[in-house]
C-alpha cells in the first residue's frame, strides 16, 4: 500500500524512480500545513518538491499584494521544476493548499541525471510541457470563460490529485486564487449547490456529481487533464486502488437542496 510517506505516492516521483534516478530513491519526506510557502517570488531555491496528498498553488504575486493562481501541483507533478534547467529562483509562490505530505529532493542531486540524455530527462521536460499548458490555459480561462466555469474547472483539478472529494477551502480564498471578486464566487457556488453538483458548508466544499461538473466546465480542464495524459506514465490500476481514499466528513452539513439559493458569505 502506498501511503503518503512512500515516494510512490507522487506519481512523478515513481515514474522517476522507475527510471533510474537514484536521488528520488529517498526523498525526504516532510509534512506541510495549510498556507504553508515552500518558496517565495524571487527566492533563491534549493529543492524541488513533491506533493502527496497534498496540493501546491503557484501563484503570481504583483507589487500591490494581490495574487493569482496560474498551475496547481499535486500528486502528478512536482514544484520547483525549472531548477533542473540551471535557475535559482522563480518570480512566482508556491502555496501549500491543505495539511498533508509531500517530499523534497535537493535541486543539485537530480542535475547531474537531468544533463543526460536519457528517461529523467525526459520524464521532467514532458512535465514543464504540461506546465506550460497550464499556465496558458489559466490566462486563456480567466479571460475569455465565466466565473462558474472557472470554478468547476478550480475544483476538478484539485479532486484530480487528492484521495477525496471534499476540500477545505473559503469563497473569499477561491477568489483570491482565480482573481475575481468574492461576489462573483458566492453566485457561481450557489448555482452549483442548486444543481445538486456540490455542497458548500462553513468553508467546506464537497463535490456530489464529478461527471456534472465536467460537463459543466469550460474546455480548459479537459486541455490539461489531456496533456497529464499524453506526457506522463499513468499509473497502474493496482497502484490507484492502494492510495488511501478519504471520505467527505459531512456531518453537520445539510442536503444539497435545503441550501439557500444564495450562499452566505464566509
Amino acid at each position: 500500500m502506498f501511503s503518503p510517506t512512500d515516494p510512490r505516492s507522487n506519481f512523478l516521483l515513481a515514474a522517476l524512480i522507475d527510471a533510474g534516478c537514484d536521488s528520488a530513491t529517498h526523498p525526504q519526506n516532510v509534512e506541510w500545513r495549510a498556507g504553508q510557502s515552500l518558496y517565495e517570488s524571487g527566492e533563491t531555491q534549493s529543492h524541488l518538491y513533491f506533493p502527496s496528498n497534498t496540493v501546491v498553488s503557484l501563484q503570481y504575486i504583483l507589487n500591490s499584494g494581490a495574487s493569482s493562481e496560474f498551475a496547481l501541483v499535486g500528486n502528478h507533478g512536482v514544484a520547483g521544476v525549472s531548477l533542473v534547467l540551471g535557475s535559482t529562483s522563480m518570480p512566482s509562490r508556491a502555496e501549500v493548499q491543505s495539511a498533508g505530505w509531500g517530499f523534497r529532493i535537493p535541486a543539485q542531486a537530480i542535475q547531474d541525471d537531468v544533463e543526460r540524455p536519457g528517461p529523467i530527462r525526459h520524464l521532467l521536460l514532458n512535465y514543464m510541457q504540461i506546465l506550460i499548458t497550464q499556465t496558458a490555459q489559466s490566462a486563456v480561462c480567466n479571460r475569455h470563460h465565466v466565473v462558474e466555469q472557472q470554478l468547476c474547472r478550480f475544483l476538478l483539478q484539485r479532486l484530480d490529485n487528492l484521495p477525496t472529494d471534499e476540500l477545505m477551502i473559503t469563497q473569499e480564498q477561491i477568489a483570491r486564487l482565480l482573481g475575481v471578486r468574492r461576489e462573483s464566487v458566492t453566485q457561481a457556488a450557489a448555482k452549483l449547490h442548486e444543481a445538486g453538483y456540490v455542497r458548500y458548508c462553513r468553508g467546506r466544499i464537497t463535490v456530489l456529481n464529478h461527471q456534472a461538473l465536467e460537463q459543466h466546465s469550460c474546455e480548459c480542464y479537459a486541455v490539461v487533464k489531456q496533456e497529464f495524459d499524453r506526457f506522463l506514465p499513468q499509473p497502474c490500476v493496482a497502484q490507484q486502488q492502494s492510495m488511501p481514499v478519504v471520505q467527505p466528513r459531512t456531518r453537520g452539513c445539510p442536503p444539497a437542496r435545503d441550501f439557500p439559493s444564495r450562499v452566505s458569505a464566509v
